[in-house]
Formats: C-alpha cells, structure tokens, sequence
C-alpha cells in the first residue's frame, strides 16, 4: 500500500449523507410549475407512474442495480413521464432536476468530510468525484459545492452525463484519463459495494469501502479496507509514506 496521488470520491451517502428519499414530495414541488394538467393527475398518480417505469427498467433496485450499467439521465426519463400523463411544465429539464431533487432528498455533508477534504488538499493529495446519478451534472455539481463549499474537487462526474455507470470500468478509466494517473496511484472511496469496490477494483484502483452513512443493508468483507470515520482514513494516510 502506497500513498495515493489522488483519492475519487463517490457522492450520495459518502461525500454527502442524503435523508430518505420522498418521490411525491419532489413530484409536488415539480406539479407547481405545471401550465397543463389535463387529466388532473396527483403528485401521488404520477410517482406511482414513474415507479413502475422504474420497475420496467430494472433501476433502483438495492439487489440489482450494480448490474444496470448504462445511465438515463433523468431529462429523459421526465420527459417521458410528464408528457404521457398530459402534463406541460414551464420549467427547464435543469430547473425540474433541481427542483424535484431539492423537494424529494436534502443532504447534508457527512460527519468529518469537510476536514478530511482540508486534510488531502495540505497533504497535496489530489480529489475528484465518480456518481451514479441520473441528475444533470450541473445540479449536482451545484448541491456538492453547497453541502462542500470549501472542496478542492478537480471534476465532478456524475454518469448522466457519460452514459456508463459504475461498476463499469469505463467511467473509471475516462477519470483516470481526465486525472491524467495511472489505476495505481489511485484511492476509490464509496459506500456501495458492488458499484463502488468490486467497480473501482476491476478498473485496478484501491478501494475504500465507507460505511459511516450506509443506508442499506450490507455483509462485511474482511478483505477491504472499510472505515466509519474519516478520521481512520486520515490516520491510514499519516502512515504511509
């Protein structure tokens, strides 16, 4: 083990501990902006909808979704969902990503990251950030910077923009390409296990697996580097050379 030149991060439950997602309370705040509602659809009907479009597509299982490795970016999916309900929006795809995302899940950073993000920039340890996310990468570029303000990140990738989602290598591989490293000489950090470790060890990155805001369910693996506190990774780095 060497000390890394960069360490990736992933977003949701590792940079940023986001709260129970709530699809109609996003959808409610979209339907304000509704200039046509012809046939009166509820926030309630039409997350429902969107729901079982999900289900049609295999997205957002727990079990299976390590398997779904091509992106929608959500101004598809929208798209789709509120013109074939009859419903017109006077918003932009941007404005309906950050409006249904702000309403449906806030977060917040998780505990000791913005330190540990101080910590790496005075080490000279480069960062950067790798999400499976369907939101624009503006939006979530904008929700990092807010929830982080203060953060060093080279480039924020969220997958809506590159088609391909981890664990597939190759979002990997066009970070390293965008980095400008060698897999070698760098740490991948992230709560998902099969998405985030088993996709940055087939890509040939270190993997940390953080478990300090995991929201689901999950088998230890003695075999990987797993922490709680960002302090423990921080102790980890003062220890290499």
């Amino acid at each position: 083990m060497k000390k890394p030149k960069m360490i990736l991060f992933d977003y949701g439950q590792t940079l940023v501990n986001e709260e129970r997602f709530n699809g109609v309370r996003g959808t409610e705040a979209v339907l304000k902006y509704a200039t046509k509602n012809k046939y009166g659809k509820s926030a309630e009907e039409v997350q429902a909808y969107a729901t079982m479009l999900n289900q049609e597509l295999g997205r957002f299982d727990p079990e299976k979704k390590h398997l779904f490795q091509i992106e929608v970016p959500n101004h598809i999916f929208t798209k789709y969902l509120y013109e074939s309900q009859g419903i017109e929006l006077s918003i932009t795809p941007e404005e309906i990503d950050r409006v249904f995302w702000n309403a449906a899940a806030l977060g917040t950073a998780t505990e000791g990251m913005a330190e540990f993000l101080k910590y790496l920039k005075g080490k000279g340890i480069r960062t950067g950030v790798i999400s499976n996310i369907s939101y624009c990468g503006a939006v979530v570029e904008e929700r990092i910077n807010r929830c982080l303000p203060e953060n060093d990140f080279e480039f924020i990738m969220a997958t809506s923009e590159y088609m391909y989602r981890k664990p597939n290598k190759r979002i990997f591989e066009l970070a390293l390409e965008k980095a400008g490293l060698q897999p070698e000489d760098v740490w991948y950090v992230g709560d998902q296990y099969q998405c985030d470790i088993v996709g940055a060890t087939n890509a040939g990155l270190f993997p940390v697996w953080y478990i300090g805001a995991i929201d689901m369910k999950y088998e230890s693996h003695e075999e990987v580097l797993t922490i709680e506190k960002w302090e423990t990774l921080r102790e980890l780095l003062d220890s290499l050379n």
